[in-house]
């Protein structure tokens, strides 16, 4: 058996995974740690770290949340609740969830034994690695005194990942040592040793009291110009660095009007040693100078549609948020597209046209319920436009025989549709699954070209419900750093949903024909796609962002993101 393998949990006892989350972000994970989550029963953690693991638990996982207060900030370092410092709460990850039966005890010990009984298995999950945890041991030794099996998972710590994500190496060819140091918990002894040696030392403490902790290291023997770096959020979207000297990093801070200030007591990772020099960081810095790093980008469109466009706008650093202006809902009179689906079965058709993954949906969704699958599609040619739907398609088990090899539309497609050949095409007709809303343009060329079109409504778009009450103050009050159009319907729908988007926000459309709607809708368009692509769009964006942060730093100036030159804008807190 594989060490990593899960190992069985006992009928009366259950299981208990100790899990690090690692410094923040999500991809951090390991492979391991995402294997035990899948198969948790009950998720035992801290409100933060259920941000960073709770993607990775099954449906019905049970959730215990340690935070007694879940608007304070957890102690650097620490997930687990301080002993007698408040009763967890109980919640669920989504509406399949359900509770088990977990008392409600102040002890995060005693919380994560009573939850493994019964034959439960337990992740509980702490930020940074388990063995740097300050109470994660003492959880450890409560389970193995009451006979409670356990494994550890590792995780990655704060003081080793955040340096790496600022683009500060600890160590080089040179091999000097690295000290690691908690602030809040050093001896003089330990001030000591690390400022008699010229080694990296790694410091975690909070923003306000790196000030105190640069000063303990030059009273211990380190010079007032040793370099040091700071970084706060370390491996999320809201991670800023800060370079200067022992000396003078605490008016770099008050210079910067970082101190004084209310997040003072955010955890910190400071650098200190040749290593965290600036000149050194300007080359490294591989994560904050993402061309998009920190914005916040808005994406009207589904989930479903938005996915893979979001995984590419945070490959680019920014922090998609994802907002359906249309809602897809069934035709009003589904007898058209149950006859047309058995008529896919019985041979009416030659040719079948997707133009929308909604549209490949629709039709899944029919054959799953009438018993059929892919096979149905035996014998009928299939044509696709767009990358997305071809996508769709090929989930479903069908590849398709066209996609147009240039504009992705349905005049793209016509360039490459054959004209009907009664030699060649037994049958004359296709079936051409729709919005209600498309327009005719497919229809009126393909009859064109010969055929017999049935123009089937297989869904009906219909604008969405408005988003939240703070999403629409964002988007009016210049909240998001830029919103991705990817059709005229976009713009009509988001305006008339959740109003007009503040004017610092930068417009990016995919194409002539959106552009044209958002000027018209009073909108100052400053990104178009190349190509009608959604991915392309996402690249545009990210082109002008770096565009603009290189305009930045050639001019001296500070690089900020779009929101943050609205009148009175404040640097705004995001999620990973």
């Amino acid at each position: 058996m594989s060490p990593t393998t899960l190992p069985a949990a006992g009928p009366e006892h259950g299981h208990v995974t100790f899990l690090g989350a690692g410094p923040g972000d999500p991809g951090l994970l390991t492979l391991r740690a995402v294997e035990a989550l899948a198969h948790a029963d009950v998720l035992v953690a801290g409100h933060e770290v259920l941000d960073v693991v709770r993607a990775h638990a099954r449906s019905g996982v049970a959730v215990v949340d340690t935070d007694a207060d879940p608007s304070a900030d957890p102690s650097f370092g620490s997930s687990g609740p301080t002993p007698g410092a408040g009763a967890p709460q109980l919640t669920v990850v989504d509406g399949a969830s359900t509770t088990v039966g977990v008392p409600v005890v102040r002890d995060a010990a005693h919380l994560v034994m009573e939850a493994a009984r019964g034959g439960r298995r337990v992740v509980r999950a702490v930020s940074g690695d388990p063995g740097l945890d300050a109470y994660a041991a003492e959880e450890m030794l409560a389970c193995a005194a009451a006979g409670v099996p356990f494994e550890v998972v590792p995780g990655i710590a704060a003081a080793v990942g955040v340096p790496a994500y600022a683009g500060v190496p600890l160590r080089d060819a040179e091999g000097a040592d690295v000290r690691f140091v908690d602030a809040r918990t050093a001896s003089d002894r330990c001030w000591t040793e690390v400022g008699a040696s010229d080694g990296t030392v790694v410091v975690s403490t909070t923003l306000d009291s790196i000030g105190a902790a640069a000063g303990e290291l030059v009273s211990a023997g380190r010079k007032p110009d040793t370099p040091l770096s700071v970084t706060v959020a370390g491996t999320t979207t809201r991670q800023r660095t800060w370079t200067a000297t022992l000396g003078t990093i605490a008016q770099t801070l008050k210079q910067a009007k970082v101190l004084p200030s209310p997040e003072g007591g955010r955890p910190v990772i400071a650098v200190v040693g040749e290593r965290s020099a600036a000149a050194q960081r300007e080359q490294l810095s591989w994560f904050e100078s993402k061309p998009l790093f920190g914005w916040r980008v808005l994406v009207p469109r589904t989930k479903e549609q938005a996915a893979s466009l979001s995984d590419q706008l945070r490959s680019y650093g920014a922090v998609p948020h994802e907002v359906p202006t249309i809602a897809v809902e069934p035709p009003r009179t589904p007898q058209q597209m149950e006859r047309a689906v058995k008529g896919l079965v019985t041979g009416r058709y030659e040719w079948i046209a997707f133009t929308s993954v909604n549209a490949v949906k629709a039709v899944r969704e029919k054959f799953e319920e009438y018993g059929l699958d892919a096979r149905a599609f035996a014998g009928i040619k299939v044509a696709a436009v767009g990358e997305q739907t071809a996508k769709a398609l090929i989930a479903f088990g069908v590849k398709p025989d066209l996609v147009p090899s240039g504009e992705q539309s349905a005049a793209g497609l016509l360039e490459d549709w054959p004209p009907y050949d009664p030699v060649f095409d037994p049958i004359d007709r296709v079936f051409l699954p729709r919005a209600d809303i498309a327009t005719e343009t497919l229809v009126a060329g393909l009859i064109e070209l010969g055929w017999e079109v049935d123009d089937v409504t297989a869904y009906r778009t219909v604008r969405a419900s408005p988003p939240p009450a703070d999403t629409r103050e964002a988007i009016k009050g210049g909240g998001f750093d830029a919103v991705l159009f990817t059709s005229s319907s976009t713009v009509r729908n988001l305006v008339g949903i959740a109003g007009k988007p503040h004017n610092v926000t930068v417009i990016a459309c995919i194409g002539p024909a959106t552009a044209k709607t958002a000027e018209e809708h009073g909108l100052r368009v400053d990104v178009m796609a190349p190509e009608p692509s959604v991915h392309k769009l996402a690249e545009a964006l990210a082109d002008f962002g770096l565009r603009r942060r290189a305009a930045a730093l050639e001019a001296g100036d500070p690089v900020t993101r779009p929101s943050e030159r609205r009148p009175g804008a404040r640097r705004r807190r995001t999620t990973t």
